[in-house]
């Protein structure tokens, strides 16, 4: 049973979807506001956040919590349809969605983050390597081989798994790996990408594990 927060100050709204989601098997905390949500956020498995709330603005609070924990997902709910909110909730959290709603949609999205974001303990298979998480270790299939990544390497591949055949902007890579703000035409996140694929690849001049997008970014094909 998948442990989920619910913050949502709309009592007619959130009563409707906290029944929902616990019919579906969900075990679910509702809370109002932001306040007081340190230990309900540590136990959550993902946080589903509404954008208007009193106080704090679910904007404020998704940061913030992104921030203490950011390997756990954060699904937005809003009737602000403006590409600006849009971009605004996706700088941070994982996924947006705007009301009005079908509960199927928003159990289908929340299905999918959980698995992406899922602390399985089996070795990961990625073409000719395996990938342990337990231990962080990492070994060539074909040769019997440890390849030893540094901790930003290894952090980069981290979230390169999480989002698998996804394309990831540059500035996301950057953002979500050194926590700071990403500049343009900075090489940092290029050059670790380059000695990342040299340890990995079977040829770093013809890449297969971690694709190049042109003027967009990476994608990690499984």
């Amino acid at each position: 049973m998948s442990r989920l927060l619910y913050i949502e100050d709309d009592s007619e709204i959130g009563s409707w979807l906290e029944k929902e989601l616990c019919d579906r098997g969900y075990d679910v905390t509702w809370l109002i506001s932001g306040e007081g949500i340190g230990k309900n956020v540590t136990n959550a498995e993902l946080v589903i956040l509404d954008v208007m709330l009193p106080g704090l603005d679910g904007f404020s609070i998704g940061k913030r919590i992104k921030n203490d924990h950011p390997d756990l997902p954060i699904l937005m709910l809003s009737a602000r349809t403006a590409v600006e909110d849009k971009l605004e909730g996706l700088s941070f959290a994982d996924d947006y969605v705007t009301k009005p709603f079908h509960p199927d949609e928003l159990i289908a999205r929340i299905e999918v983050l959980l698995r992406r974001f899922s602390k399985s303990d089996k070795p990961i298979r990625l073409q000719h390597l395996t990938i342990n998480p337990v231990d962080y270790q990492i070994k060539n299939i074909e040769t019997g081989g440890e390849i030893i990544l540094t901790k930003k390497q290894y952090a980069i591949l981290q979230y390169f798994l999480k989002n698998a055949n996804q394309i990831l902007t540059k500035e996301q890579i950057y953002e979500h790996v050194w926590e700071e703000d990403y500049l343009e035409n900075d090489k940092t996140l290029m050059v670790h990408i380059r000695y990342l694929r040299e340890k990995i690849e079977k040829d770093a001049a013809h890449p297969t594990i971690i694709e190049t997008i042109r003027g967009i970014g990476y994608r990690l094909k499984e």
